[in-house]
């Protein structure tokens, strides 16, 4: 059974977030629903994270395992590839569904031939790769107009506009403390029996001077892991710096609380985006799948197997060592062949999450 890899990007807009949930658009659920469609089979996704409601991905990861008689029919009387069969097929299908959509879920009016998400690959990959699991990093960009930036209403999906001029200085002076391994439960939302610690590699705040964000005030953030809405309080807590309303060592005063009652605020979560899964070479994802399912804990606190590991940012993660993003938690779901979506297409679920 060829276990495939798929890399997608989706404007987060009119989705639910990637988890599915009955009665609700999500990209997983459509997803799914596509990829049953065109295999005629079951299918179960594992993503690298869940990514929350209005939040988008320039690149995300998910896997499944196709069956080997549907794989091999997918070229029909054609040449090409499974790959490139599949990859033409699902973009017909995924477009379909855009154009069934549109008009509800807050999806507007959409070009014919377009999606609001995409599979730009698909490759067959090694039965040790796992989305979630194997992931030794994910990197979000979050976008922010403040009174010194141009405010393009064609990006108002995907930038938060703020009113006055934001203290980038002092938002870059205040996630000094953060970088590194650190028990981030003041800026996360723990979830039974998974771990709020994860190690932060780089924590950037700037003003854009170029390229398509001149102008715009980016957090750039990258780690082995996110928790629940972890990318979003980091921001939160950030503007709240940059506005004045507190002052530098604020961030690090919260993280060294560990606490729920002092949380970060939460920012809204359009302005979030997945940029980047990175994933070791093939002989090194057995291993890291393996120390990513360790549930981590900080030294002398005890450390145990997360059996939740892996998540994303938007609507958080199930706590991991070492795999996920900053959303609900990353994992594996899909539905049964039979029904439909809201969308009308076949709902699919193999309850394996």
């Amino acid at each position: 059974m060829p276990r495939l890899r798929l890399d997608l990007a989706y404007d987060g807009t009119a989705f639910n977030g990637w988890a599915a949930q009955p009665g609700l658009r999500t990209v997983e659920g459509v997803l799914t629903s596509a990829l049953a469609t065109i295999l005629r089979q079951d299918v179960c996704l594992t993503v690298a994270g869940r990514t929350d409601a209005g939040v988008h991905a320039a690149h995300q990861v998910a896997h499944l395992d196709v069956d080997e008689e549907a794989w091999g029919r997918l070229p029909g009387r054609s040449r090409r590839a499974p790959q490139a069969a599949l990859l033409t097929r699902l973009a017909g299908v995924l477009a379909r569904e855009a154009q069934a959509s549109a008009g509800g879920h807050g999806l507007g009016a959409v070009p014919r031939g377009a999606s609001d998400v995409v599979v730009s690959a698909a490759a067959v990959v090694p039965d040790a790769f796992d989305a979630r699991f194997s992931a030794l990093s994910r990197r979000y960009t979050y976008r922010v107009a403040d009174a010194l930036a141009s405010r393009d209403p064609a990006r108002r999906a995907t930038v938060l506009w703020v009113p006055g001029r934001l203290d980038v200085g002092a938002m870059a002076d205040s996630a000094a403390p953060l970088l590194g391994e650190h028990d981030f439960l003041s800026y996360c939302r723990p979830r039974q029996g998974a771990t709020t610690v994860r190690t932060l590699r780089s924590l950037t705040w700037r003003r854009v001077e170029q390229g398509a964000d001149a102008g715009l005030v980016t957090l750039e953030v990258e780690a082995d892991a996110f928790c629940h809405s972890m990318v979003r309080s980091l921001v939160g807590a950030a503007l709240a710096v940059g506005q004045g309303r507190k002052g530098s060592d604020w961030p690090g005063t919260l993280l060294v609380a560990r606490s729920r009652r002092t949380a970060a605020p939460v920012a809204p979560p359009h302005g979030l985006t997945l940029e980047e899964v990175t994933y070791p070479a093939d002989a090194e994802l057995a291993v890291q799948a393996e120390r990513a399912r360790v549930l981590r804990a900080l030294p002398g606190e005890g450390a145990g197997v997360d059996g939740a590991s892996a998540g994303t940012e938007g609507a958080g993660m199930a706590g991991t060592s070492g795999a996920g993003t900053d959303g609900s938690g990353a994992g594996t779901s899909g539905a049964g062949a039979g029904g439909r979506t809201s969308a009308g297409l076949p709902a699919t679920g193999c309850g394996c999450d």
